[in-house]
């Protein structure tokens, strides 16, 4: 009897043993297939995965990263929940979560995003990226108070990330805080002033110190606090840029070099980046800067940034040490 116990035992430990190894196995094979962006392929080896080990965070993450590269992200939920409550490691639970909120979002199931990308940041609040992601939802939900937050924590854990940057700027600017906005503008600018996101982001800077506004938005409704924040940044900004009207400059970047000046001036060390951008302003590196924060939108800047490369270099060094 003893010696049939002790058989049966090691038949056990032997298949689920070799459970074990199949769901590895498969595991593997279904990541080299999803690496090859052959994701029906890849499903159909997590499926086997799972059928051999239905636990295995790891396959259940895999599942639904396929399923979502699919278009078919709201059936890997399941998944993400099965994967999120078999593991204690806080990065992977957060990266779950993240993935929770992508596949959501992209199903505008808004709300549902916005509470998948806070639950990720209480897992592991060390995740930039999640700051990222849920700023860009709360954005798309018009949430633009909460959205400014969440990019200055996503700012935060990463200072040089132009993408988290040009979303605070946009959206201060939707709050019409347009110097938060403008600075910000300028921040982005100068991290990335040569792509398609420049061209826009420049036409925006542009549209503040021309005094341009925004229509009305549908659904967004400011509170007393922004609404009084917006008024008192507008009315510095009128009154620094009243001048501009009846002056005559040499060129636009003669123009914009003038106005920015002046702006960072009034603006003094009041907002994020102000102080930052007031002592460049008082520098030798400032026609630098404005020259290269121009250059997607003023062909003669661009020509400049190419033949002056030891300024440029000079500005970014003087960055580095700011």
């Amino acid at each position: 009897m003893r010696l049939l116990l002790n058989l049966l035992l090691l038949i056990t430990l032997i298949t689920t043993n070799a459970f074990a190894q199949d769901a590895a196995s498969l595991l593997k094979q279904g990541q080299q297939l999803a690496a090859k962006k052959d994701y029906p392929a890849a499903i159909e080896k997590y499926k086997s995965a799972l059928a051999a080990e239905p636990d295995n965070a790891r396959a259940n993450y895999e599942m639904a990263f396929a399923l979502f590269a699919s278009g078919k992200g709201i059936e890997g939920i399941p998944n993400l929940e099965k994967a999120i409550q078999a593991n204690t490691n806080a990065a992977f639970t957060a990266a779950s979560y993240s993935l929770m909120g992508s596949i959501y979002g992209n199903a505008k199931q808004l709300p549902k995003a916005i509470a998948a990308y806070k639950n990720g940041i209480r897992a592991d609040s060390t995740n930039q990226r999640i700051y990222y992601n849920l700023g860009i939802v709360q954005y798309r939900s018009k949430q633009y108070a909460d959205a400014e937050q969440t990019f200055v924590s996503a700012i935060k854990r990463d200072s040089a990330d132009a993408g988290s940057i040009r979303m605070y700027a946009l959206t201060t600017f939707h709050e019409n805080k347009r110097a938060d906005a403008l600075l910000g503008f300028c921040r982005f600018l100068q991290l990335e002033p040569n792509s398609a996101r420049s061209k826009e982001a420049f036409g925006n800077l542009q549209n503040i110190l021309q005094r341009g506004t925004l229509p009305a938005e549908a659904g967004y409704q400011p509170t007393s606090a922004t609404k009084a924040e917006a008024f008192a940044q507008n009315k510095i900004i009128t009154k620094a840029l009243a001048g501009f009207t009846t002056r005559k400059y040499a060129s636009p970047t003669a123009l914009l070099t003038a106005q920015l000046k002046e702006l960072y001036a009034a603006f003094g060390d009041h907002y994020r980046y102000s102080a930052y951008y007031n002592k460049l302003a008082q520098s030798g590196k400032f026609e630098t800067f404005v020259r290269v924060i121009s250059q997607s939108s003023l062909p003669e800047n661009a020509r400049w940034v190419t033949e002056n490369a030891d300024k440029v270099a000079e500005l970014d060094s003087w960055m580095k040490g700011k």
